[in-house]
């Protein structure tokens, strides 16, 4: 069985559309056996300030999320794309709980080059070999980010590549389109079968 943490970060921590998802994996996970260690960023008692890379050493904060993160097997971040990317608490808590040289670090190629010194690659750290999941809710139907799906900045690309990758951790996606007040019970309840789904194959 696996340790599951799971970081929520959409405003509305009752009874919207990502509370929903968060509530049936979680319970279809537990069901299974698994174990829930639970941020609901909206409910913190303490909320990370807006990321600042001179905080040295990072808020304590930071380093109680990591050392429940280092317990864990898997992360789930579950959030609603703002502008082609998660919503603001989500990304602020991403940049900073996962950074250098906790979650990676960079390790130069050729250190004694005069014009390649800079030039290197990553070395994953305390996530290496972990599950990573992202649940993403779009308001638009998929035809509207078509457009954007060539390129690498929107969400679930972008923090594969950019920030899955740099930890070594594998990646698992799910993303729910056309996430609007007047859906339908039964096309709902279709999206709550693929979250359950999901914790299946967990």
């Amino acid at each position: 069985m696996k340790k599951i943490f799971v970081v929520f970060g959409h405003h509305n921590t009752s009874g919207s559309f990502n509370s929903e998802i968060r509530d049936t994996f979680i319970k279809e996970a537990e069901k299974l056996g698994h174990t829930i260690d639970l941020v609901n960023l909206f409910e913190e008692k303490e909320y990370l300030p807006f990321y600042n890379s001179n905080f040295n050493p990072p808020p304590k904060l930071v380093l109680d999320y990591r050392k429940r993160l280092e317990k864990s097997d898997v992360m789930f971040l579950i959030g609603s794309c703002n502008n082609l990317r998660l919503n603001s608490i989500l990304e602020n808590w991403v940049d900073w709980v996962l950074h250098p040289k906790w979650f990676f670090s960079y390790k130069t190629a050729l250190p004694d080059s005069k014009f390649f010194k800079n030039y290197g690659y990553t070395v994953p750290g305390a996530m290496k070999g972990k599950l990573g999941i992202v649940s993403i809710t779009y308001g638009g139907p998929m035809i509207s980010y078509f457009n954007f799906s060539i390129f690498d900045n929107i969400p679930y690309r972008r923090i594969k590549k950019a920030v899955f990758n740099l930890g070594g951790m594998k990646t698992k996606y799910i993303r729910f389109y056309s996430v609007l007040p007047d859906m339908s019970k039964k096309v709902f309840n279709n999206h709550m079968k693929r979250v359950k789904i999901l914790a299946q194959s967990l």
